[in-house]
């Protein structure tokens, strides 16, 4: 058998390569299909106009996804990933030990860079006829995050009862959703102003119930 320079079989290495290929291309029609969403809707979006906004031919795009269905549902759930994996590393004992306010910074302000980042994730979601794998996995991924949201404020103030600190979860999640559609729908100086009245709504509400500075914990 032949090898590489490096010393690879030559027939791995072309595999790779073309699955590497594969993937820049998926991306790039992944990104495509985004903006075209985002542009037109998933309704009015087809995979005519997806191909022309990659660049490549609509059997260049058949070769990798048979229909729309299938690109909105693989966006998805890279997307819906990409989120999973922020929420472990936002909710953590780490940040509750920090005051409200800095709290609160530290975890709105990467969730809504994410999201502004991606606006085809509620774009496809507010979409009536979007396959229904996508709504049950947004689903998921919501019911995660409140208990992500539940347990941070169990940890910092660990004497609410259950229900209260579900309560309190589901009060929260609902506002950070009802700001993120305001800041979503404006841009530059008027964006800004209202990422800082959600904190201010969420800081308003949490301050009586968790207070504004951690307690002190003794080992």
């Amino acid at each position: 058998m032949t090898e590489t320079k490096a010393g690879q079989p030559a027939g791995e290495a072309k595999p790779r390569r073309r699955q590497a290929r594969g993937e820049r291309r998926i991306q790039q029609l992944l990104d495509a299909a985004a903006n075209v969403f985002c542009r037109t809707g998933y309704a009015s979006a087809s995979t005519n106009a997806i191909a022309r906004e990659a660049g490549v031919s609509p059997g260049t795009l058949y070769q990798f996804f048979p229909n729309k269905e299938a690109i909105a549902v693989e966006l998805g759930e890279r997307l819906t990933h990409q989120m999973r994996a922020a929420h472990g590393a936002l909710f953590t004992p780490e940040y509750a030990s920090l005051p409200l306010g800095e709290m609160l910074d530290a975890v709105v302000d990467p969730m809504i860079e994410f999201n502004c980042q991606n606006p085809v994730f509620l774009t496809l979601i507010h979409s009536g006829d979007i396959p229904g794998v996508m709504t049950e996995d947004h689903d998921a991924l919501h019911v995660a995050l409140q208990a992500r949201i539940e347990e941070l404020i169990g940890f910092i103030q660990p004497e609410l009862s259950a229900e209260r600190r579900t309560r309190t979860a589901t009060m929260v999640f609902s506002l950070f959703k009802a700001g993120l559609e305001l800041v979503l729908s404006h841009e530059g100086e008027e964006q800004a102003a209202y990422i800082e009245e959600l904190k201010a709504s969420l800081h308003g509400y949490l301050a009586p119930i968790i207070g504004t500075e951690t307690p002190s914990r003794t080992p």
